[in-house]
C-alpha cells in the first residue's frame, strides 16, 4: 500500500466523497442544462455532484457552477469541478477532479492542492499507483461496464479488475465509473469500491420525478441497500 500525499487530510475527506457521484453534464443532447440535472442529484440523495463541461464557454460553466455551488451548499453535497482547478476556485468548490489528459495532480500549485480535495481518473493499475504518488483524495476507475456515456478509449475494466484497484489504493476510496444502474452500483461495491460516478443514469431522464427516484435507487445501492 502506498501512502497519499495528503495525510491527515485523507481521513476527514473520505466520508464526503464515498456514494453517488452524479456527473452534471453539458452535452447538447442531453434534455436538461447541468443546473437542472444537479438540482436533481441534490434531490435524491446523491453524496457530490461533479460538474463536467466539455462544450460550454469558461463565462457560462461560471453561470451554471455558481447556481451549483448553491444547490450543493444548501444540501450539504459535496461539489467538484471536473478538468479546471481554476474554475474550482473561482466557484469555491470542494474540490477537482482531473482526466489523465489533465494537469497532473502534483503539478497544481501549492495554494490550489491546499484548498481542493482532488480526485483522479483511471484506467489501469499502473494509472492508479501513479494518482497515490500524486497525492488524489480518491480514485476513479474504469470503465468498468460497457457505457456510451464517457469516451474513455478504454475497454469495460471489470469487476475483478475493480477490486484489483480497490486493493492496490486502499484507504483511499475507490469510485466506479461506466455504464452504472442500480444493480450494476450494488455489484461495484461488493467488488471494493467505495461510491460510483454516473452521467446518463440522471442526465439521460427528461422526467425529474423518475429522475430522482434514479438518483435514490443509486444512492441506495451504494449503500448497500440494493433496488
Amino acid at each position: 500500500m502506498e501512502a497519499s500525499g495528503h495525510g491527515g487530510r485523507r481521513a476527514l475527506a473520505d466520508e464526503a466523497l464515498t456514494g453517488l457521484h452524479v456527473l452534471a453534464d453539458d452535452d447538447p443532447r442531453l434534455p436538461h442544462d447541468p443546473v437542472e440535472q444537479a438540482s436533481r442529484a441534490c434531490e435524491g440523495g446523491a453524496s457530490v455532484v461533479q460538474l463536467r463541461a466539455k462544450q460550454a464557454t469558461d463565462s457560462r460553466v461560471l453561470e451554471w457552477g455558481e447556481r451549483i455551488r448553491a444547490l450543493t451548499r444548501d444540501a450539504n453535497v459535496t461539489f467538484f469541478v471536473n478538468d479546471r482547478f481554476d474554475l474550482a476556485l473561482l466557484l469555491d468548490a470542494d474540490g477537482v477532479h482531473l482526466g489523465q489528459g489533465d494537469l497532473p495532480p502534483d503539478a497544481l500549485p501549492e495554494a490550489a492542492r491546499k484548498r481542493l480535495r482532488i480526485g483522479r481518473s483511471t484506467h489501469d493499475v499502473a494509472q492508479a499507483r501513479r494518482a497515490l504518488r500524486e497525492g488524489v483524495d480518491y480514485v476513479a476507475f474504469g470503465p468498468v461496464f460497457e457505457t456510451g456515456s464517457k469516451d474513455t478509449g478504454y475497454t469495460a475494466r471489470g469487476l475483478p479488475a475493480l477490486a484489483e484497484i480497490a486493493e492496490i489504493v486502499s484507504p483511499l476510496p475507490v469510485v466506479a465509473i461506466g455504464g452504472i444502474d442500480a444493480e450494476r452500483a450494488a455489484r461495484a461495491c461488493e467488488a471494493g469500491a467505495r461510491g460510483v460516478a454516473v452521467i446518463s443514469a440522471v442526465a439521460a431522464i427528461v422526467e425529474r420525478d423518475e429522475a430522482v427516484a434514479s438518483v435514490r435507487r443509486l444512492a441506495r445501492a451504494c449503500r448497500g441497500g440494493g433496488e
